[in-house]
């Protein structure tokens, strides 16, 4: 019996986006998938436009994107001043409330391999860049999003925590965070501990 061909969750076709009178990318046609798709580009390239592109939060100025209907997004950034006053667990539990495939078992685990506990009861302004990304992606995995968007997500990361973003994207890729999940990492370039993990995509955004 042939494999059958998964769904996509965003199809686009000649995706652009320009502030006026610069450009930042254009002519993207994209298939996104369950799996893990590599978002690549150098700095200035558009990766976290794209982004904010896929999750909906910014509209494309040229070609057309369509998400499957139901799909559900992750995305989020904690380097917002907005959110300096906001305790750690206070922004996990608005997470978990606006998540509807929350896995509160999945985010006590990562808490642990990311050593955030004593960082919980902080405001998110005595968080460490490092720590603010590790709690976002607990609230990534831990989401159930059809599409989770992450940006340069090993940035600030020490090499234990890094070790464990990587297992994470590689069970990602596999399907093990859930078989009709789609994740899409930007960065600069695949991080060689994922060397071995099979992509379901590439978009290059040159550098």
């Amino acid at each position: 019996m042939a494999a059958t061909t998964p769904l996509p969750l965003v199809q686009a076709a000649g995706l652009g986006f320009a502030h006026p009178g610069t450009p930042v990318f254009a002519g993207l046609d994209l298939h996104i998938v369950p799996g893990l798709t590599l978002l690549r580009g150098g700095d200035g390239r558009g990766k976290t436009t794209l982004l904010r592109v896929l999750a909906g939060t910014l509209q494309p100025t040229a070609g057309w994107l369509q998400r499957a209907p139901g799909t559900t997004v992750f995305f989020a950034t904690l380097a917002d001043p907005a959110l300096d006053a906001v305790v750690a667990r206070d922004w996990l539990a608005a997470q978990a409330a606006a998540s509807p495939g929350w896995n509160a078992d999945v985010a006590t685990a990562l808490q642990d391999a990311f050593a955030l506990g004593t960082h919980l009861a902080k405001p998110l302004f005595m968080l460490s860049t490092g720590s603010r990304r590790k709690l976002g992606l607990v609230a990534a995995a831990a989401s159930g999003a059809a599409l989770t968007l992450l940006d340069t997500p090993y940035g600030g990361l020490d090499a234990p925590s890094g070790r464990v973003l990587s297992q994470l994207l590689a069970e990602a890729a596999e399907g093990k965070q859930g078989t009709q999940r789609a994740w899409v990492l930007a960065d600069h370039g695949l991080p060689p501990a994922l060397d071995a993990v099979r992509l379901a995509a590439l978009v290059d955004l040159g550098d």
